[in-house]
């Protein structure tokens, strides 16, 4: 290794909240979320909301979170129809706030 510690601090850590709409509910929206957040090693979490919409939060390194804002924009579940995707509340993070990254009922 060596190194590892430097780029992970030019990085930085961001958390910023996000809300989905379109056709996002029952459509396992929630679920791949999940997945695709567990694949890019992001924390944080997803529920649907009374208004027929998804919404949560996610953490992590700068990129990977971009990584997954652009999924959610634009890809979703293979069911789903987004019409939107919103984001809130950017913020650079000093360590995670959360263990995981969680379906939220």
């Amino acid at each position: 290794g060596g190194g590892g510690a430097a780029m992970a601090e030019d990085e930085g850590l961001v958390s910023v909240d996000y809300e989905v709409s379109g056709k996002v509910q029952g459509v396992f929206f929630r679920k791949y979320t999940q997945g695709e957040a567990k694949r890019l090693g992001l924390v944080g979490w997803v529920q649907n909301t009374s208004h027929g919409t998804v919404q949560g939060q996610i953490q992590g390194p700068t990129a990977r979170v971009r990584e997954l804002q652009e999924w959610l924009r634009k890809i979703g579940s293979p069911q789903s129809r987004i019409s939107r995707a919103e984001f809130s509340n950017e913020k650079k993070i000093k360590a995670l706030e959360h263990k995981e990254f969680q379906i939220l009922k």
